[in-house]
């Protein structure tokens, strides 16, 4: 468990940032922040995908050190910055939707961290949150553009599963972790389970009773106002931490990692 002087510290020490380009969809070129472990392992590279909002520091930093003190490469690539765009989560319609642009990104950062020196072969894992988590939902899908042998696993915290849950027929190319607070009151579970329920044991989902949207990152729970996709009558949302759901969380996630097998 993570305590809080544990906590302090990693947030204070987080992994050194290499910043890339990559090249993406129509032209784009993807700034993107490249972490590697001082004592790289042979585990899958990680594509690590924003929320609505952009880069989250305390969260992508707590993230990126225990990734790379795990072995492995972790690239955040910014699909948001990257076209001139700030934050996203007020907008009804995005110009970089998860179901879009955000997913052609997610294909194109695994396809160059695949070919990156010293990356373990096999496929990278795609992790996301909040709207990167649903690119990550929409990247899973099994499709004749998905690129065959890319992705080995992937790993989406509080996504949003309802287009996904309308798709007959819905697989996703490699074993799925979805990671969700049953208080979520901007990406409801109900959408999730409903697709979990038809695709099996290629998805697991996992609830934590009481935790908000964000329940990972290591901040207090706040409201947000004005988000068109609340589930609440005046579009507000609950944000923010839920330390034994994100302790859990961390425990599952690296456990996931650790029992994926090669492509």
């Amino acid at each position: 468990m993570i305590g809080r002087i544990a906590l302090l510290l990693l947030l204070a020490a987080p992994a050194h940032a290499e910043p890339v380009q990559i090249p993406g969809p129509a032209g784009v070129a993807l700034r993107a922040e490249l972490h590697r472990p001082s004592a790289p392992r042979a585990v899958p590279a990680i594509v690590a995908l924003h929320g609505c909002g952009g880069a989250f520091p305390a969260r992508d930093r707590q993230w990126a050190k225990l990734l790379t003190d795990a072995g492995h490469v972790v690239l955040f690539p910014d699909s948001f910055g990257s076209r001139g765009l700030g934050s996203q989560c007020r907008e009804r319609t995005r110009l970089a939707s998860a179901n879009g642009l955000r997913r052609l990104d997610a294909f194109a950062a695994a396809s160059w961290l695949a070919a990156q020196p010293g990356i373990t072969s096999g496929g990278v894992v795609l992790l996301g949150w909040s709207d990167g988590g649903s690119t990550v939902v929409a990247a899973a899908r099994v499709a004749v553009d998905a690129p065959k042998g890319l992705l080995r696993g992937l790993i989406a915290f509080y996504p949003g599963c309802t287009a996904a849950s309308r798709s007959a027929g819905w697989q996703p190319m490699a074993p799925l972790l979805v990671l969700m607070g049953e208080a979520d009151d901007w990406t409801p579970v109900a959408p999730c389970g409903f697709l979990a329920s038809n695709v099996g044991a290629a998805m697991q989902l996992v609830t934590y009773p009481g935790a908000y949207h964000d329940f990972d990152a290591p901040v207090p729970v706040q409201v947000r106002t004005n988000i068109p996709s609340s589930q609440n009558p005046d579009k507000s949302v609950h944000v923010g931490g839920n330390p034994a759901a994100r302790d859990d969380a961390i425990r599952r996630v690296m456990a996931y990692l650790a029992a994926l097998p090669a492509l």
